[in-house]
């Protein structure tokens, strides 16, 4: 499997299952989607991110014709019953909508979709999956990498400043490159960032200097 991402925005994700699992998944979908929609006999006693909940219990024959109806840009399969998952996952592939099977682990077919542990600091995101193998060492490893992670929202929209400003200038692509390389592996810079002892621009302006022999 290739990673990507993927542009939720004015789209719909439907999501059968009313458990733990779906309510997860509705909730992560839900900060992006246009529209999702959980469709459950039952729900348990969890946040589900704002989404439209129906109380309902679909057969297998069934939920051909809620996909039909909701037009979805993802599937999440996410119920108890096998029957009912992979009647979803089928009916997903026969109209080309992407799948996510949340009752399986392992192996994926193609089309499928592996929803991803992630860590998020302003801009910059980190993806982490085992292909569905092990999510409890996704989510470990999530934890790991959040703290290497504090701060790159702010390294990314500073270099994105330095660039621009570089490219205003009369220096050079390569000299351009090797500046904000200098910038982001600078150690200085990351403590501004972190802790607010000294300002980051000031700091990333000696780096840079410092990278271009003082004559920028």
């Amino acid at each position: 499997m290739i990673p990507l991402y993927h542009d939720f925005t004015d789209e719909t994700v439907l999501v059968f299952g009313g458990g733990s699992v779906g309510a997860r998944k509705a909730r992560r979908f839900a900060a992006e989607a246009n529209v999702v929609v959980v469709v459950s006999p039952d729900f348990v006693d969890e946040a589900f991110g704002g989404a439209e909940r129906v109380r309902e219990a679909p057969s297998p024959d069934d939920v051909a014709g809620w996909i039909d109806r909701t037009n979805p840009a993802l599937v999440v399969a996410a119920t108890n019953d096998e029957a009912v998952n992979e009647a979803a996952e089928r009916a997903a592939r026969e109209r080309g909508v992407l799948v996510n099977r949340a009752d399986r682990s392992g192996g994926r077919d193609a089309g499928s979709v592996v929803v991803p542990a992630t860590v998020t600091d302003g801009d910059v995101t980190a993806a982490i999956s085992t292909g569905g193998a092990s999510p409890a060492l996704s989510k470990h490893l999530r934890e790991r990498v959040e703290a290497e992670l504090d701060g790159a929202g702010a390294m990314a929209e500073l270099t994105g400043e330095i660039r621009e400003t570089l490219k205003d200038g009369d220096c050079s692509p390569e000299e351009r490159r090797d500046a904000v390389r200098a910038v982001v592996r600078s150690s200085a810079v990351w403590k501004a960032l972190r802790t607010g002892e000294s300002k980051p621009r000031q700091e990333a302006d000696r780096v840079i200097r410092n990278t271009m022999g003082g004559d920028r």
